[in-house]
């Protein structure tokens, strides 16, 4: 296996410019997979987050007794499609009124509890329930309306937010996959032409080996060695500039983005998410090595 290497090695200070052209390529291809991986997990992140954002507020009927609002309160938990019921008493909704409108006070000193309606708050743990969980939730008699505390243009629009997240998200898979795909190709393809010259130059010193009895594997060694070479300098530097380049803008982006869990904020699970892209970078791009190689070997072998 040393002789392998080193006999790549030689190959790869033979043609130095060929070898800069493919890990130019397969740097690029990475770079962009990598940052491709890190859009679907924010997107994927951020689809999740508005599918369980909306707060639904039922707001309760006056006179209504403790026990038949528990029940309700019971039911909803009980409910796969619910989490966080939350009971809001006539006070506490003036409470959150004065928050509300704390830098005006005299607005929160011209209210009364009374003027606030009690009211059971939740959220479904995906948007699609939500329309199906409002109108069971108005059925119930103690229920006088629903709102929601987030704006979704009405819920008349409601069906259709979970539509357009999902759309917006799969334009960014598609979109990544057709771009990255694309680039792939064209790595492959430089690879190809990269081992087929280099197999060309290259025919005489193989018959030789040929007529003193080198096996396949004795020949093709270097060759293969050569393009995973070329594989793992391209993932690593493409996947290491990636990988700098978010680090760098992970500041900034969670300050933009607030709540919205578009990265993880702990070190640890940053690194694990970019763990795992270059695992299957790395396995990707051995493939793609490998297969090119294979395939570039062969033909130059049908060409004789």
């Amino acid at each position: 296996m040393s002789i392998h290497f080193k006999t790549a090695k030689d190959y790869i200070k033979r043609s130095p410019f060929q070898t800069l052209a493919a890990v130019f390529v397969l740097t690029l291809t990475f770079f962009v997979a990598t940052l491709v991986s890190i859009l679907t997990y924010s997107s994927s992140k951020v689809l999740r987050y508005f599918e369980t954002r909306p707060q639904v507020i039922a707001f309760l009927k006056d006179g209504v007794s403790t026990e038949v609002v528990v029940a309700l309160q019971d039911r909803l938990l009980a409910d796969v499609r619910i989490k966080e019921v939350k009971y809001v008493s006539k006070e506490d909704a003036l409470s959150i009124y004065k928050k509300a409108t704390s830098d005006n006070p005299l607005l929160g000193e011209l209210v009364s509890p009374t003027i606030f309606p009690a009211s059971l708050e939740f959220s479904v743990k995906n948007l699609s329930f939500a329309q199906a969980v409002i109108d069971e939730v108005k059925a119930e008699n103690i229920v006088d309306s629903v709102g929601f505390t987030a704006a979704l243009g009405g819920e008349s629009e409601l069906k259709n937010v979970v539509g357009r997240l999902r759309t917006i998200t799969a334009y960014v898979r598609i979109g990544g996959a057709i771009f990255t795909g694309i680039l792939a190709m064209a790595s492959f393809m430089v690879i190809l032409f990269t081992i087929s010259m280099r197999m060309t130059t290259r025919r005489d010193e193989v018959e030789i080996l040929n007529l003193i009895g080198a096996t396949k594997k004795f020949i093709r060694g270097p060759i293969i060695i050569e393009s995973l070479i070329y594989a793992g300098g391209g993932v690593l530097i493409g996947w290491t500039v990636a990988f700098i380049a978010v680090l760098y803008s992970a500041p900034g982006v969670l300050s933009y983005f607030g709540e919205i869990p578009v990265l993880p904020k702990n070190t640890f699970d940053l690194l694990s998410v970019f763990g795992i892209i270059l695992g299957f970078e790395i396995i990707f791009g051995f493939l793609l090595a490998y297969s090119g190689s294979v395939i570039a070997i062969s033909r130059v072998k049908k060409a004789r």
